[in-house]
Protein backbone atom coordinates (compact mmCIF):
# COMPACT_ATOMS: atom_id res chain seq x y z
CA UNK A 1 0.00 0.00 0.00
CA UNK A 2 1.52 3.31 -0.81
CA UNK A 3 0.16 6.43 -0.62
CA UNK A 4 -2.07 7.90 -3.23
CA UNK A 5 -1.38 10.82 -5.51
CA UNK A 6 -5.24 10.69 -6.34
CA UNK A 7 -8.70 9.31 -4.49
CA UNK A 8 -11.63 8.64 -6.37
CA UNK A 9 -14.90 7.80 -4.68
CA UNK A 10 -18.26 6.48 -5.17
CA UNK A 11 -21.26 8.51 -4.47
CA UNK A 12 -24.15 7.03 -2.71
CA UNK A 13 -23.67 5.34 0.62
CA UNK A 14 -19.88 6.76 0.89
CA UNK A 15 -19.68 10.19 0.52
CA UNK A 16 -23.30 10.80 0.71
CA UNK A 17 -26.54 9.18 1.31
CA UNK A 18 -30.62 9.68 0.40
CA UNK A 19 -32.04 9.80 3.98
CA UNK A 20 -36.42 9.58 3.69
CA UNK A 21 -36.80 8.52 -0.26
CA UNK A 22 -40.09 9.71 -1.66
CA UNK A 23 -39.99 9.26 -5.08
CA UNK A 24 -43.67 10.74 -4.53
CA UNK A 25 -42.50 13.94 -3.03
CA UNK A 26 -40.30 14.52 -6.20
CA UNK A 27 -42.37 13.96 -8.82
CA UNK A 28 -45.57 16.14 -6.67
CA UNK A 29 -43.12 18.90 -7.38
CA UNK A 30 -42.40 18.33 -11.01
CA UNK A 31 -45.67 18.84 -11.37
CA UNK A 32 -46.20 21.96 -10.32
CA UNK A 33 -43.91 23.08 -13.17
CA UNK A 34 -46.04 21.26 -15.60
CA UNK A 35 -46.88 23.25 -18.57
CA UNK A 36 -48.86 20.79 -19.96
CA UNK A 37 -50.75 17.81 -18.75
CA UNK A 38 -53.15 16.19 -21.27
CA UNK A 39 -54.59 13.78 -19.54
CA UNK A 40 -54.65 15.16 -15.86
CA UNK A 41 -52.10 12.46 -14.49
CA UNK A 42 -51.74 12.50 -10.94
CA UNK A 43 -48.40 11.49 -8.77
CA UNK A 44 -49.98 7.78 -8.50
CA UNK A 45 -50.52 8.07 -12.28
CA UNK A 46 -46.42 9.06 -12.57
CA UNK A 47 -45.37 6.04 -10.05
CA UNK A 48 -47.55 3.54 -11.75
CA UNK A 49 -45.56 4.74 -15.03
CA UNK A 50 -42.54 4.42 -13.83
CA UNK A 51 -42.92 1.15 -12.76
CA UNK A 52 -43.33 0.27 -16.53
CA UNK A 53 -40.55 2.73 -17.33
CA UNK A 54 -37.80 2.54 -14.88
CA UNK A 55 -39.12 -0.55 -13.03
CA UNK A 56 -39.11 -2.90 -15.95
CA UNK A 57 -37.55 -1.73 -18.63
CA UNK A 58 -34.26 0.41 -17.62
CA UNK A 59 -33.87 -2.44 -14.86
CA UNK A 60 -33.60 -4.98 -17.56
CA UNK A 61 -30.65 -2.73 -19.18
CA UNK A 62 -28.89 -2.53 -16.29
CA UNK A 63 -29.06 -6.00 -15.72
CA UNK A 64 -26.64 -6.08 -18.61
CA UNK A 65 -24.41 -3.97 -16.78
CA UNK A 66 -25.39 -0.92 -18.85
CA UNK A 67 -26.69 2.33 -18.39
CA UNK A 68 -29.81 4.40 -20.01
CA UNK A 69 -29.36 8.42 -19.51
CA UNK A 70 -31.67 9.29 -16.66
CA UNK A 71 -33.19 12.02 -18.66
CA UNK A 72 -33.64 9.89 -21.85
CA UNK A 73 -35.78 7.78 -19.62
CA UNK A 74 -37.31 10.49 -18.55
CA UNK A 75 -38.17 12.00 -21.49
CA UNK A 76 -39.95 8.74 -22.17
CA UNK A 77 -41.61 8.69 -18.79
CA UNK A 78 -43.54 12.03 -19.26
CA UNK A 79 -43.91 11.54 -22.82
CA UNK A 80 -45.78 8.68 -22.18
CA UNK A 81 -47.93 9.87 -19.95
CA UNK A 82 -48.59 13.61 -22.11
CA UNK A 83 -46.80 15.95 -19.60
CA UNK A 84 -44.54 18.75 -20.65
CA UNK A 85 -42.91 21.26 -18.36
CA UNK A 86 -41.16 24.71 -18.54
CA UNK A 87 -38.31 23.37 -16.77
CA UNK A 88 -34.94 22.09 -19.32
CA UNK A 89 -34.20 18.42 -18.76
CA UNK A 90 -31.15 19.23 -16.40
CA UNK A 91 -33.53 21.20 -14.31
CA UNK A 92 -36.14 18.63 -13.87
CA UNK A 93 -33.20 15.72 -12.51
CA UNK A 94 -32.01 18.51 -10.04
CA UNK A 95 -36.23 19.56 -8.83
CA UNK A 96 -37.04 15.65 -8.63
CA UNK A 97 -33.80 14.50 -6.76
CA UNK A 98 -34.07 17.21 -3.79
CA UNK A 99 -37.54 16.68 -3.23
CA UNK A 100 -37.89 12.98 -2.92
CA UNK A 101 -34.47 13.49 -0.85
CA UNK A 102 -32.47 17.05 0.34
CA UNK A 103 -29.47 14.28 0.77
CA UNK A 104 -27.00 13.47 3.70
CA UNK A 105 -23.18 13.69 4.32
CA UNK A 106 -22.00 10.01 5.28
CA UNK A 107 -20.39 10.32 8.94
CA UNK A 108 -17.26 12.74 8.61
CA UNK A 109 -16.79 12.62 4.73
CA UNK A 110 -16.63 16.61 4.99
CA UNK A 111 -14.39 16.12 7.44
CA UNK A 112 -12.14 13.68 5.48
CA UNK A 113 -12.22 15.76 2.11
CA UNK A 114 -10.68 18.30 4.07
CA UNK A 115 -8.17 16.35 5.16
CA UNK A 116 -7.17 15.39 1.35
CA UNK A 117 -7.66 19.04 0.30
CA UNK A 118 -5.00 19.85 2.86
CA UNK A 119 -2.67 16.86 1.87
CA UNK A 120 -3.23 17.89 -1.96
CA UNK A 121 -4.04 14.58 -2.59
CA UNK A 122 -6.35 14.68 -5.37
CA UNK A 123 -10.13 13.52 -5.88
CA UNK A 124 -12.54 12.56 -7.87
CA UNK A 125 -16.33 10.56 -8.39
CA UNK A 126 -17.47 7.86 -10.31
CA UNK A 127 -21.06 6.82 -9.74
CA UNK A 128 -23.67 4.07 -11.21
CA UNK A 129 -26.75 6.93 -11.26
CA UNK A 130 -29.37 7.44 -13.18
CA UNK A 131 -28.65 11.07 -12.93
CA UNK A 132 -26.40 13.29 -14.70
CA UNK A 133 -22.35 14.17 -13.74
CA UNK A 134 -24.05 17.88 -14.08
CA UNK A 135 -27.06 17.21 -11.63
CA UNK A 136 -24.41 15.03 -8.97
CA UNK A 137 -22.13 17.70 -9.00
CA UNK A 138 -24.70 20.01 -8.21
CA UNK A 139 -25.68 18.00 -5.14
CA UNK A 140 -22.04 17.13 -4.20
CA UNK A 141 -20.93 20.83 -4.42
CA UNK A 142 -24.17 21.54 -1.60
CA UNK A 143 -23.59 19.10 0.66
CA UNK A 144 -19.60 19.50 0.50
CA UNK A 145 -18.96 22.83 -0.86
CA UNK A 146 -15.47 22.48 0.36
CA UNK A 147 -14.60 19.74 -2.25
CA UNK A 148 -12.24 20.05 -5.11
CA UNK A 149 -13.27 17.32 -7.21
CA UNK A 150 -11.22 17.62 -10.66
CA UNK A 151 -14.11 15.54 -12.16
CA UNK A 152 -17.42 14.06 -11.23
CA UNK A 153 -18.79 10.71 -13.74
CA UNK A 154 -22.00 8.88 -13.49
CA UNK A 155 -22.79 5.79 -15.48
CA UNK A 156 -25.78 7.83 -17.30
CA UNK A 157 -23.67 10.06 -18.80
CA UNK A 158 -21.46 7.11 -20.21
CA UNK A 159 -24.31 4.42 -20.98
CA UNK A 160 -22.25 1.79 -18.75
CA UNK A 161 -21.63 1.09 -15.13
CA UNK A 162 -19.52 -0.26 -12.74
CA UNK A 163 -17.41 -3.08 -12.63
CA UNK A 164 -16.91 -2.18 -15.94
CA UNK A 165 -13.05 -1.27 -16.63
CA UNK A 166 -13.69 1.24 -19.47
CA UNK A 167 -15.41 4.04 -16.66
CA UNK A 168 -12.07 3.10 -14.45
CA UNK A 169 -10.06 3.91 -17.27
CA UNK A 170 -11.94 6.78 -18.64
CA UNK A 171 -10.84 8.26 -14.60
CA UNK A 172 -7.34 7.75 -15.28
CA UNK A 173 -6.97 9.53 -18.43
CA UNK A 174 -8.88 12.42 -16.71
CA UNK A 175 -6.45 12.01 -13.58
CA UNK A 176 -3.47 11.61 -15.97
CA UNK A 177 -1.99 9.51 -13.57
CA UNK A 178 -1.07 5.70 -13.47
CA UNK A 179 -3.14 3.51 -11.85
CA UNK A 180 -0.46 2.56 -9.40
CA UNK A 181 -1.13 6.09 -7.83
CA UNK A 182 -5.03 6.06 -7.31
CA UNK A 183 -6.81 4.89 -5.07
CA UNK A 184 -10.84 4.00 -5.23
CA UNK A 185 -13.06 3.90 -2.54
CA UNK A 186 -16.86 2.79 -2.73
CA UNK A 187 -19.25 0.09 -0.71
CA UNK A 188 -19.61 -2.38 -3.42
CA UNK A 189 -17.41 -5.10 -3.66
CA UNK A 190 -18.43 -5.69 -6.85
CA UNK A 191 -18.87 -2.65 -8.69
CA UNK A 192 -16.12 -1.05 -6.75
CA UNK A 193 -13.58 -3.07 -5.75
CA UNK A 194 -13.25 -5.43 -8.31
CA UNK A 195 -13.80 -2.29 -10.88
CA UNK A 196 -11.30 -0.81 -9.36
CA UNK A 197 -8.86 -3.70 -9.09
CA UNK A 198 -9.39 -4.73 -12.91
CA UNK A 199 -7.03 -1.81 -13.44
CA UNK A 200 -5.06 -1.29 -10.96
CA UNK A 201 -6.09 1.30 -8.39
CA UNK A 202 -5.81 0.35 -5.07
CA UNK A 203 -9.56 -0.83 -3.26
CA UNK A 204 -10.66 0.55 -0.44
CA UNK A 205 -14.18 -0.85 0.76
CA UNK A 206 -16.28 1.72 2.85
CA UNK A 207 -18.89 0.39 5.11
CA UNK A 208 -20.05 3.11 6.70
CA UNK A 209 -23.45 3.15 8.72
CA UNK A 210 -26.39 5.70 8.73
CA UNK A 211 -30.05 4.76 10.36
CA UNK A 212 -30.45 4.15 6.19
CA UNK A 213 -29.52 0.31 5.85
CA UNK A 214 -27.61 -0.09 2.75
CA UNK A 215 -28.04 -3.48 0.37
CA UNK A 216 -24.73 -3.45 -0.69
CA UNK A 217 -23.32 -4.09 2.84
CA UNK A 218 -25.43 -7.38 2.43
CA UNK A 219 -24.35 -7.83 -1.07
CA UNK A 220 -20.54 -7.47 0.25
CA UNK A 221 -21.09 -10.78 2.53
CA UNK A 222 -21.67 -12.84 -0.10
CA UNK A 223 -18.26 -12.27 -1.88
CA UNK A 224 -14.44 -13.16 -1.31
CA UNK A 225 -12.18 -10.98 -1.95
CA UNK A 226 -8.43 -12.64 -2.88
CA UNK A 227 -6.21 -9.39 -3.46
CA UNK A 228 -4.78 -6.50 -0.91
CA UNK A 229 -7.18 -3.87 -0.35
CA UNK A 230 -8.51 -1.34 2.50
CA UNK A 231 -11.46 -2.30 4.44
CA UNK A 232 -12.90 0.90 6.79
CA UNK A 233 -15.91 1.52 8.10
CA UNK A 234 -15.55 4.92 9.31
CA UNK A 235 -13.55 7.52 6.96
CA UNK A 236 -11.33 8.83 9.90
CA UNK A 237 -10.19 5.36 9.83
CA UNK A 238 -8.91 6.51 6.31
CA UNK A 239 -7.22 9.83 7.94
CA UNK A 240 -5.61 7.45 10.18
CA UNK A 241 -4.20 4.87 7.71
CA UNK A 242 -2.61 7.75 5.15
CA UNK A 243 -0.89 9.33 8.12
CA UNK A 244 1.19 6.49 8.93
CA UNK A 245 2.52 6.41 4.67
Amino acid sequence: MTKPEMIIFDYGHTLLYEPDWNSDRGNAELLKYATKNSHNCTVEDIRKAAELIYGKHVAKVREYGYEISGQAANKTLYDYLGIEFSLSPSEMETVFWDSASVGAIMPDADRMIDYLNEKDIKTAVISNLSWSGEALTKRLNRLLPNNKFEFVMTSSDYFIRKPNSILFEIALKKAGLSANKVWFCGDSVYADVDGAYSVGMFPVLYEGSTAEENPSVRDNAEMNIDFEYLHIHDWREMIEVLEKL
